[in-house]
């Protein structure tokens, strides 16, 4: 019985993230006793929608009858927390705890006596107990009145929602509202106004506690109608605080006028914080008439107004509702969800030099934990305060996986003076002659990184393309074991590759490594059906080949015996200079091993081609589907066995390579 009353019960999954967070607080060496949740004016809702999940099926009382009295489930759940070993301490309450039971309907009889009736609870209290362990109750008593003043709050919510692209999902919601409190202090709610100028249907909203700081507008009459039917069903807003307003296109004038006075007022104005996740839409996002694509943006009063100030960012509409509000509500807060493109997108230099406000807090979350959104890319919620004049330069921002646990922090650096990757691989171009294949090559970014690869050909497509021969054989190595060698995530999608110090001309291993690197990758696309292959990296007595190679090209090289002359034909002309023999690493090495034991298996088939690329190679073991694509796996076992040890050589080599990313400033750490 002791154990059923005091031991915490956490379910692993279920709980994961208050199991961690329990452990962070308490599992510490000369700590004594535990550490359990406190609840505050800030955080007794969050609590309370927990409470209904866990709670309220095991109390043991028809909720029809309950509510045709008047009361909610609300009243059950401020029973429980304003009380001392299950004995609610404030009297005045529709609903107390007695120990083991509620009492409600309390009232005098005829006879004067006092009467009332009681629910128990339909599990002998078990899942009341334990998830009041975890909590520290009651809160303090300063906050009492206020959440009893505040049971609106916990009216149910039973609406319909419309969801759009980028609706924010409430576990991100209840984040961006401690970061606001953390930030703003504990009363914030009570000494700032709250307008959320791009509200949809007032999800954002959920959670706020002062309805009469708190404005909602939209540019869709039905959203207004969503929100006014929530509030009808205890969303905690005022109807005459929720209206259709344009922000792109519409006058102030149009503003309610207690919210004109606050923003007309210098004063009133510092305490504004416009809390907003704007449409994330941007130029020919829209489709017009017969499929014709349509620039949503430049059609805006922002867009004709701003639109010098905001450079190439124009295009895209949360810019538009930033410059707007840093213009014209100078000395407000902005608090808003977006992409990371205002810090990392070349097209933003120029509004980051105009949009001097200083960044307090960011956090940032998978883009994908959003409704109808399947990118793998960061989303970001940022707080600025634009009384403060700073061009942003650099940020830390804390990290946030779906389980909304901590999950470390990233350097978010602004691209304000920067070179890029793409221009630093310009330096190296090279006519067709002598040409061994082609770098193609797209962005500057992760996001792009499919698109970077080795061809025999020039892809027909708006790819970039370099012409790799002996003179820029290693820099287009490089280039590609640079984009490749660090796995692309959704945290750095749109972490932007740069031009690098000089510093990697000196490193014959790092440049070597990226040789072999791309040598034996996935995304060396070389293949004898498209033309001469230059890419085999063994000898034939290496591989115990069938006939000579069309091409020693590659061996020649990496042995030191390619004979070149300037302006002459790579294989048949006059030679009057040899390269250098390459020292590799160990790990380079075993990918090497590794490679040529894959080679020396197919050399066996007694269907192979001699001059089989890598990629030819894969083809002939993994076939393709009916739709054309390479299969991910054979039925050849001993094949998956040999392409599993090369990528894994690979791996390990991917990893040595990586270091040197950050050192010669490929990427910023």
């Amino acid at each position: 019985s002791i154990l059923d009353q005091n031991t915490l019960i956490y379910f692993y999954g279920k709980d994961d993230k208050e199991l961690r967070t329990f452990i962070k607080a308490n599992f510490i060496v000369g700590k004594f006793g535990f550490t359990k949740t406190r609840i505050d004016k800030n955080n007794f809702i969050v609590i309370y929608n927990k409470w209904v999940q866990t709670v309220k099926s095991t109390i043991a009382v028809n909720w029809d009858n309950v509510k045709k009295k008047g009361l909610i489930e609300g009243d059950f759940y401020l029973a429980d927390l304003l009380s001392n070993d299950n004995i609610t301490l404030k009297d005045k309450l529709f609903v107390v705890l007695k120990a083991t039971k509620y009492e409600l309907n309390r009232h005098l009889d005829e006879y004067g006596a006092f009467s009332s009736s009681s629910v128990e609870f339909n599990d002998q209290q078990k899942a009341h107990t334990q998830f009041w362990n975890k909590y520290e109750r009651p809160p303090l008593e300063q906050y009492w009145d206020y959440i009893v003043e505040r049971r609106d709050l916990l009216v149910p919510q039973d609406v319909r929602e419309r969801k759009g692209s980028f609706f924010t999902p409430q576990i991100w919601v209840e984040l961006s509202q401690k970061y606001l409190t953390d930030v703003l202090g504990e009363d914030w709610q009570d000494e700032y106004y709250v307008w959320d100028c791009a509200a949809g249907t007032g999800n954002l909203l959920t959670g706020l506690t002062n309805k009469y700081n708190i404005w909602a507008s939209t540019l869709d009459k039905q959203d207004v109608e969503v929100i006014k039917d929530r509030i009808k069903n205890g969303a905690n807003l005022l109807e005459d605080h929720v209206f259709q307003f344009d922000f792109l296109n519409d006058d102030f004038s149009k503003l309610p006028k207690p919210l004109q006075e606050i923003i007309h007022n210098p004063e009133k104005r510092k305490k504004l914080v416009v809390y907003i996740n704007p449409p994330y839409a941007e130029a020919t996002d829209g489709i017009g008439k017969g499929g014709r694509k349509i620039d949503v943006s430049k059609e805006t009063s922002v867009y004709k107004t701003y639109g010098g100030i905001l450079g190439k960012a124009k295009n895209e509409l949360f810019a538009q509702f930033l410059i707007r509000i840093f213009k014209e509500l100078g000395g407000a807060t902005i608090a808003n969800f977006s992409k990371l493109k205002f810090f990392q997108s070349p097209n933003f230099v120029e509004l980051q030099k105009f949009f001097k406000a200083k960044l307090l807090r960011i956090f940032i979350v998978p883009a994908d934990t959003f409704d109808n959104v399947t990118g793998k890319f960061p989303i970001g919620f940022m707080i600025w305060d634009t009384k403060q004049q700073e061009e942003f330069r650099c940020c830390i921002a804390d990290i946030y996986e779906k389980s909304s646990e901590v999950a470390g922090k990233k350097s978010i650096h602004s691209q304000h003076g920067s070179t890029y990757i793409n221009q630093w691989i310009k330096k190296y171009l090279a006519d067709d002659k002598n040409s061994i294949g082609y770098l193609a090559y797209l962005g500057n970014d992760f996001q792009h990184i499919a698109e970077v690869r080795i061809t025999s050909t020039i892809p027909i497509s708006h790819i970039s393309t370099i012409s790799i021969n002996q003179n820029n054989l290693i820099v287009g190595c490089v280039y590609l074991a640079v984009r490749h060698s660090i796995k692309a995530t959704w945290l750095n999608d749109r972490d932007q590759f740069l031009f690098p110090t000089k510093k990697w001309e000196k490193d014959k291993e790092f440049q070597n490594d990226c040789l072999v690197f791309v040598l034996f990758h996935g995304q060396n696309r070389i293949s004898s059906k498209e033309g001469v292959n230059h890419w085999i990296p063994f000898t034939e007595t290496e591989v115990n080949s069938r006939e000579k190679f069309e091409s020693n090209f590659m061996s020649k090289f990496i042995n030191g015996k390619l004979k070149i002359e300037e302006n002459a034909d790579l294989y048949n002309g006059k030679t009057i200079k040899t390269t250098e023999k390459l020292e590799f690493s160990p790990e380079a090495k075993a990918v090497f091993d590794a490679g040529r034991e894959l080679w020396r298996y197919y050399h066996l088939q007694t269907e192979c081609n001699v001059n089989a690329s890598l990629y030819d190679i894969r083809e002939y073991f993994q076939g393709r589907n009916d739709k054309g694509k390479m299969k991910n796996k054979s039925n050849d076992e001993k094949y998956m066995k040999l392409i599993t040890d090369l990528r894994d050589s690979l791996k390990i080599l991917a990893q040595k390579i990586e270091p040197k990313v950050y050192e010669y400033e490929f990427l910023k750490i």
